[in-house]
């Protein structure tokens, strides 16, 4: 077999909305100093947009910087948010709240991330970036002085893998990236941060005739269905065309190792409000993706030799105002900024200007100011909103510590210290089983190659996980990839990688680690039509 070689000058993996932020930045500065710069953006969605999922609520501070004249072009962002509303619900109830000041909307807008990126990507390619879709970058490379020189691709089938090398490399493969993590691991850029942590954002579309429907309505919620100790929350968003945009997105922090997030959100939408949107009504499509809660506290050092992590890839999410793309978009822009005068170097280099640029900018200032709201829920709902309250009127973000946390994995009690939950059967018309939703992800991964979900120790998921945690992640797995066979002789897991949605919950919450998510080949997986 022979391994092909192609050059750039940057490589940017992952077409989110950082990655292509990045490429349109890098290509505008290039123009600027009429130089010409060769970028490729490698995908591993069958197209752009194909793996991505969000809200999604959208506040254009980055957009507006990026493309100044985007109001004018042919693009999806159109329907702007109309008012908020924010509720605690009970099992019966809705009692509004008023709304946080981090979650006002004005000037924001209700659209499909997958669709931003598309407009995004016809803007890169327009300036002349390559995006090569269906590629999933498998291995990073470095030279003989362990600095980063590119990327790999997978094998398919009997063709290698093609090397893509580049004097600049960036990460933007979003939350929980296996190459991310591989560099993160190599160059020890967790040693001095806070543990990230995650959510878990499971969605769901529909198409609604109801009375209820109010086109440009953002709605969001606590409580009910979780209980007080679980973080998380729902929203309900009224976009264009008689749809409604609807998930829960459940910390996996949470305790209980019984606790389903997919479960509970069917149970959200037996609400006695939510019945009455949905009566009618048809779900389109499903999906789900981890997120990172964090906060600035768990951003690891952002550059190597070689290269530097962008969006969520480092953990660019603003929690408290649940919103990510801004914040992702503007820590691509500075990185390309940074990383452009190194490119005219004929030697690898470390951008230390990339931090330094974010510490000026007011990503930098937004995400300082409500560091401390999202840790403050580990002590539960009541405290929570007190301390989010706190931080937001009085301190003003200015409160002289830092809240820290545990990673994720580390919080599941046994089972034998955790109450099953009865979870209702599904209706099939407003409530469905994983693998009926799963169909409606248009999942697919092509028979004959190697399980893309590692275990470490097999015998670990029955000795640990299995006999200790009940095997949590035939719980919090929202595509049913995790199963227990109960045989004659023992149990076994088995791992169904063909409905995998690539949201990451397995390689994060894993109780002792011994679950790794990598890359399938390019193009499989999920295929997003408007998520």
């Amino acid at each position: 077999m022979t391994r092909e070689s192609m050059n750039f000058d940057v490589i940017i993996v992952g077409a989110g909305p950082s990655g292509l932020s990045a490429a349109i930045r890098l290509k505008q500065l290039a123009q600027q100093q009429e130089q010409d710069l060769r970028i490729c953006v490698l995908e591993k969605g069958s197209r752009v947009g194909a793996h991505i999922l969000s809200g999604a609520v959208l506040e254009p501070t980055a957009l507006d910087e990026l493309l100044p004249n985007w109001r004018t072009l042919d693009n999806p962002v159109r329907l702007a948010v109309k008012k908020d509303r924010f509720s605690l619900l009970t099992h019966q109830y809705a009692l509004p709240l008023p709304v946080p000041k981090p979650m006002h909307n004005q000037g924001n807008y209700i659209i499909s991330l997958g669709l931003l990126c598309r407009f995004l990507a016809e803007q890169a390619e327009e300036l002349g970036v390559e995006i090569y879709s269906g590629f999933a970058g498998s291995h990073i490379l470095y030279n003989d002085e362990q600095q980063v020189i590119g990327v790999k691709t997978g094998d398919i089938g009997l063709q290698e893998g093609i090397e893509l090398r580049a004097k600049q490399t960036l990460l933007a493969e979003g939350c929980r990236g296996s190459l991310t993590q591989a560099l993160i691991k190599q160059f020890k850029l967790d040693e001095h941060c806070t543990p990230q942590t995650y959510g878990l954002g499971i969605k769901e579309i529909w198409e609604v005739d109801s009375p209820l429907y109010d086109r440009g309505l953002v709605s969001h919620t606590v409580g009910w269905p979780l209980d007080s100790k679980t973080y998380g929350g729902s929203f309900v968003y009224h976009a264009d065309m008689n749809q409604i945009a609807l998930g829960i997105v459940v910390g996996l922090d949470y305790q209980n190792p019984y606790l389903d997030p997919y479960q509970e959100l069917q149970r959200f939408k037996t609400h006695p409000q939510m019945r009455k949107l949905l009566q009618g009504g048809k779900c389109i499509a499903y999906g789900a993706r981890a997120l990172n809660e964090g906060g600035i506290q768990s951003l690891p050092k952002l550059t190597f030799p070689g290269g530097a992590l962008i969006g969520d890839a480092a953990g660019f999410m603003n929690v408290p105002k649940i919103k990510g793309i801004h914040t992702a978009m503007k820590s691509a822009m500075i990185a390309a900024e940074a990383i452009f005068p190194q490119l005219q170097n004929e030697t690898i280099t470390e951008c230390s200007d990339y931090r330094n640029l974010l510490e000026q900018s007011w990503l930098w200032k937004e995400l300082h100011q409500v560091r401390n709201i999202r840790p403050g829920f580990q002590a539960g709902l009541a405290p929570g909103l007190i301390n989010a309250a706190l931080e937001t009127y009085v301190f003003q973000g200015y409160s002289p510590w830092t809240l820290k946390q545990k990673p994720d994995y580390q919080q599941l009690k046994p089972a034998t210290q955790s109450h099953p939950i009865n979870y209702p059967k599904p209706d099939n018309v407003l409530t469905f089983d994983k693998l009926t939703s799963v169909a409606l992800t248009n999942t697919m991964h092509i028979d004959g190659q190697a399980c893309h979900l590692k275990l470490s120790d097999p015998e670990r998921a029955i000795s640990v996980n299995f006999k200790e945690y009940a095997s949590p992640e035939t719980h919090y797995c929202p595509a049913g990839v995790y199963e227990i066979i109960n045989s004659e002789t023992a149990p076994t897991l088995q791992i169904n990688s063909q409905n995998c949605i690539h949201c990451k919950a397995c390689d994060i919450k894993d109780p002792t680690q011994n679950i790794t998510w990598t890359a399938p080949q390019g193009g499989d997986g999920p295929n997003y039509t408007a998520m």
